[in-house]
């Protein structure tokens, strides 16, 4: 049971106490504060699978099938696809070169994406002598043509306004668009930005002058990655260290620490 002293100057003391009480106040809030924003964070982590990804996002990937796809970035396309394929995600998928067209619905298990990955892959060399050859695709005969990115990105970018507000959109291409679709294509991605559906870019092999031009047009942060070979795709998932979960909780023990420091206080009132 406490008990309060009577002093004949209290009045003198009441600037301190209210000094005091802000200070307490002030770290109790810094640490109410911290604690939210680390819980927020912890139900929120971002997707980094080759490119950052928005939390709990829709993503529709773009691929890339115009004949200027060489069967030397195949490996690379089966790569993308597999690091996407174990990232547990959910993921839409388009195909184009000329045209356009819905492979996968936006919200498919990442998972679905997998068995795409044997078109992909160059099988092991069974007889000597004879080098082996990538699966026939689907789309080899009656799909690859010339490339028109707007097609894809366009037909992308109605699924993602239509999914929800995190949707967003990963284009996998080597960034060698037709000179007649670079009007369209702007148009395109100023829309995304419009609408707010982020684009990440994951390059097979494109020149720097193409890298350059994507980039003046999504913008110097532009998020763009180059496509690992399917032998370079590592065997697990990695999760990042979470440095910001840490920070967060040091910043709240801290402001806990310096308020139990303050909060001993003398009781007093006036004689």
């Amino acid at each position: 049971m406490s008990v309060a002293i009577p002093l004949a100057d209290a009045p003198v003391l009441r600037p301190r106490a209210r000094v005091t009480f802000a200070a307490l106040a002030g770290l109790a809030a810094v640490a109410v504060a911290c604690t939210l924003a680390f819980v927020f964070v912890s139900r929120h982590p971002h997707t980094r699978t080759l490119v950052a990804l928005p939390p709990h996002a829709d993503t529709v990937l773009v691929l890339d099938l115009s004949a200027s796809i060489s069967t030397d970035t195949f490996s690379r396309i089966g790569g993308t696809l597999e690091t996407f394929a174990r990232s547990g995600g959910r993921f839409g998928l388009v195909v184009f070169s000329d045209d356009a067209y819905e492979a996968l619905p936006p919200g498919t298990p990442a998972s679905d994406l997998m068995p795409l990955v044997r078109y992909f892959t160059l099988p092991v060399q069974k007889q000597p002598g004879f080098l082996p050859t990538f699966p026939p695709n689907p789309w080899a005969s009656t799909f690859t043509g010339g490339t028109r990115i707007s097609a894809g990105m366009a037909l992308a970018h109605s699924m993602a306004v239509a999914q929800n507000p995190h949707a967003a959109v990963v284009l996998v291409s080597d960034l060698d668009d037709d000179p007649g679709d670079v009007p369209r294509l702007a148009t395109v991605l100023a829309a995304d930005k419009r609408d707010g559906v982020p684009v990440r870019i994951v390059g097979l092999n494109p020149t720097l002058q193409d890298l350059f031009f994507f980039q003046r047009l999504l913008g110097p942060t532009a998020a763009i990655a180059q496509a690992p070979l399917l032998d370079q795709v590592p065997p697990h998932d990695v999760t990042p260290f979470p440095w910001a979960l840490v920070a967060l909780a040091g910043a709240a023990a801290a402001a806990l620490a310096l308020r139990e420091a303050w909060a001993p206080r003398l009781e007093w009132g006036s004689a």
